[in-house]
């Protein structure tokens, strides 16, 4: 509120005699346009006026936005905030009828029948903002109005997702790994690239614990015998001779046909819209989904937090039903192996500010003896990169 004098409160009246400024003044005050301040000194007339006045604000008139608001407003938009909230709607107005001209457009099949696009595609043909949603007060007017962003159509553009992929037929394994020199490796031995280096890494002494306790699954495929392996393939080189595909198709003994650089945390913003992010035949709802990651409590806790999103199966996340991702056992089993062969000095010290709150899903599937090791290699404040394991691990 405003103050206002005495003084021209007077002027306003009009008038010299000071009886009819009394009486204007009164008028005012009985209509509660104006109030007296009262800590403010007397005239010393009589009958005594304050020298001092509050000057209530005019009401404003709001019936056109209301009518607006209860007429020609279309149905997918909630009014209940707005008309609670007039002032509101009368400052976000503006953007508020271009939703509704949007939604108008649609006809009677409102939104349900539109492309997905990408949120700033979405934005800007909305509002000719393709930042509205992103940056600017677009969530805070579709909250207002009552409008999730799934009614809206729109995927988010995360970071795109760095995949290889040897065959594209499904289901298949798909693994996701979180740290991008891993994903090179792997990719490398896909592509076939290990030709005569599992040998090497099985026979050279010195730094790779190879030497210390050779890998049991896979040892046919890594050395391109024509003998059975563990994971159950007879004579894999002789297949992949005849077939064409390349022998080296085998992780610790899994057949893994694609491979995901999770980026760290990045997996978990790029799972929300999994299926824009990869081609259908990773999406495939009957493919078994790995995550390898660094054994501390920061890459246990990616895996969990992507474990749970992917059990959700929400429509909205993009993906096709629910997934379980389980850890890659025998790769895990592998660091650890190879961590006991180094000892546990050799390791590196884990920061301290990691969040160490987790569910404990990760430790169900290993073994006893295995969950015991991990934990008290965690709770020494060691940790193993995933980079221990090579290409000549494989």
């Amino acid at each position: 509120m405003k103050k206002i004098s005495l003084e021209e409160l007077q002027k306003e009246s009009r008038t010299e005699s000071y009886p009819e400024q009394y009486r204007y003044i009164c008028g005012l005050i009985e209509q509660q346009r104006i109030t007296p301040v009262k800590s403010s000194p007397r005239n010393g007339k009589k009958p005594a006026l304050h020298t001092s006045y509050w000057l209530a604000e005019e009401k404003p008139d709001y019936g056109e936005e209301l009518e607006e608001l209860q007429f020609r407003t279309v149905p997918a938009i909630r009014t209940d905030y707005y008309l609670n909230h007039p002032e509101v709607y009368r400052e976000e107005r503006k953007w508020v009828r271009l939703l509704n001209r949007f939604f108008l457009e649609q006809g009677e099949a409102g939104s349900r029948n539109l492309p997905y696009v990408s949120l700033n595609e979405r934005s800007f043909r909305i509002w000719g903002r393709e930042k509205f949603l992103q940056r600017e007060q677009g969530r805070k007017i579709l909250a207002h109005c009552g409008v999730g962003l799934e009614v809206l159509r729109v995927y988010r553009t995360t970071e795109p997702l760095a995949y290889y992929s040897r065959t594209r037929r499904v289901p298949q394994t798909i693994l996701i790994l979180e740290n991008k020199d891993t994903f090179y490796t792997m990719r490398r031995w896909l592509m076939g690239e290990g030709s005569g280096m599992a040998a090497f890494g099985n026979k050279a002494g010195g730094l790779d614990f190879a030497d210390k306790a050779p890998a049991k699954a896979g040892r046919a495929v890594e050395t391109g015998a024509d003998e059975p392996d563990r994971a159950g393939g007879a004579g894999e080189a002789a297949q992949a001779r005849n077939t064409g595909e390349p022998p080296f198709h085998r992780i610790f003994g899994s057949e893994i046909s694609t491979v995901i650089y999770g980026a760290g945390k990045g997996i978990l913003r790029s799972s929300q819209d999994f299926r824009f992010c990869v081609e259908p035949h990773i999406n495939h709802p009957e493919n078994e989904i790995l995550y390898f990651g660094d054994l501390d409590y920061e890459g246990i806790g990616i895996y969990e937090r992507l474990a749970a999103l992917f059990s959700t199966g929400e429509e909205m996340a993009g993906r096709a039903g629910r997934h379980e991702i389980k850890p890659f056992i025998q790769a895990y089993e592998k660091m650890m192996d190879k961590a006991r062969g180094y000892g546990k000095d050799f390791l590196p010290d884990m920061s301290g500010n990691q969040n160490r709150n987790l569910s404990g899903l990760f430790f169900r599937y290993f073994s006893h003896d295995t969950k015991e090791a991990m934990i008290q290699l965690l709770e020494a404040g060691k940790y193993i990169p995933q980079e221990i394991v090579a290409i000549t691990d494989f």
